[in-house]
């Protein structure tokens, strides 16, 4: 079937984080959110009918993950990404970021050194920090216009005794699909020192035209002996409420542990809504996912070409993966507090801002654009006005 993503979906009253909480947290009435990372967009056809079957089923009790969803996990991994993942090799989480915590927990001790490569979703600091753990940081360089690995500092961080490393994979928020040669390097490195790699793969099929996503434990038995990978339905599908995320462990001591962790967090059961619905979208999504992809692009063509003729004093950074633009307003002199408040309370739109994706990030600001292309055009005139105003009154 043809999906409709131009329709604009009321979500306000709905609950939504994203729409009915700006004003609490951006301090506006009015806004067009355009920060956390979900869709605009309803999911696939399939999925809500499953949902539908299973309401009408009337019974929601504990589950424990069937075999048909783990079949579907696997076979999915298997058709997108030509990577061989056994069922058992499959857990659960309620989400991606709860899943780093517990890794985090399970797999190093406080004061152990955990390397992150900012600027990178928050939350990666905060699961780091918030365990009493040190921060490594390695952070991406640019080259070419596009956003590098320093492999030299990686390699310097990993002999210092680091234990974990935290990959973003693709890269939220820079939009970096990684190469084989570049995750290759990063795989040897840490195998060398001992590191244990935390594969956060919630965007993997979020890939734009001309790049390709290879899941990191797919490279070879070692790095799959040494990798845990953390993917989830949420962002590729729209099911973020649902909060459901596979945890994919082929080392079976790395398994178990995770496992425990699990239990003792009283985290055993999947969500039963979650489960049906990743099954369904696994199967059957693979349509709607392509269309998706294409309206995104075409998303993403249309602002970079409007930025870039509108306000040329922003750089709009390729975008290899996800649906978050990475926007460089560093030109035009803004402290940090100065461009939120431009933004938020002039445009009156909500983006994240750049410095609380850490170092190197202040000056930036991630842009969701997986929404109907009037409220992308929207936003952008909006934008187009605040830049345009402050620059007048500068002159």
């Amino acid at each position: 079937m043809n999906y409709n993503f131009d329709e604009r979906i009321i979500r306000t009253g709905t609950g939504s984080v994203k729409w009915d909480h700006s004003e609490e947290l951006f301090g506006e009435k009015e806004m067009i959110p355009m920060w956390v990372a979900d869709m605009d967009f309803r999911a696939p056809q399939p999925v809500i009918d499953a949902l539908k079957e299973k309401v009408e089923h009337g019974i929601f009790g504990y589950s424990k993950g069937s075999q048909a969803y783990l079949e579907a996990v696997s076979s999915w991994m298997n058709e997108r990404f030509d990577w061989r993942v056994e069922t058992d090799w499959i857990t659960h989480s309620p989400g991606v970021v709860p899943a780093l915590n517990l890794i985090v927990q399970a797999f190093t001790k406080p004061g152990d050194g955990v390397i992150i490569q900012h600027p990178v979703y928050y939350p990666f600091t905060k699961v780091v920090e918030m365990n009493g753990r040190t921060l490594l940081s390695n952070p991406l360089k640019e080259e070419d216009g596009r956003y590098v690995m320093d492999f030299e500092d990686l390699e310097e961080k990993a002999r210092k005794g680091a234990k974990l490393i935290i990959l973003s994979s693709p890269h939220n928020p820079v939009g970096r699909v990684w190469s084989r040669e570049e995750l290759n390097r990063l795989g040897e490195i840490c195998l060398k020192h001992g590191v244990l790699i935390a594969a956060d793969e919630v965007h993997a099929d979020l890939i734009m035209p001309g790049h390709r996503h290879i899941p990191l434990a797919s490279l070879s038995e070692a790095l799959s002996e040494r990798t845990i990978t953390c993917t989830a339905p949420s962002k590729t599908f729209n099911l973020a409420g649902l909060q459901t995320s596979n945890i994919i462990i082929a080392n079976q001591e790395l398994r178990v542990k995770f496992r425990k962790a699990l239990e003792q967090n009283f985290m055993g059961s999947i969500n039963t809504f979650g489960m049906v619905a990743a099954e369904s979208a696994y199967r059957y999504g693979g349509d709607w996912l392509s269309q998706l992809i294409s309206y995104i692009y075409e998303n993403y063509t249309y602002a970079k070409d409007y930025i870039s003729r509108h306000m040329e004093d922003l750089k709009v950074y390729p975008l290899e993966g996800t649906y978050l633009l990475w926007i460089d307003c560093r030109k035009h002199g803004l402290s940090a507090k100065e461009l939120e408040r431009l933004v938020h309370k002039e445009a009156k739109v909500a983006f994240n801002q750049g410095y609380g994706f850490g170092e190197g990030g202040e000056g930036f600001i991630r842009m969701n654009i997986a929404c109907p292309r009037s409220t992308l055009i929207e936003g952008l005139e909006r934008l187009k006005k605040a830049f345009s105003g402050k620059k007048e009154s500068l002159s």
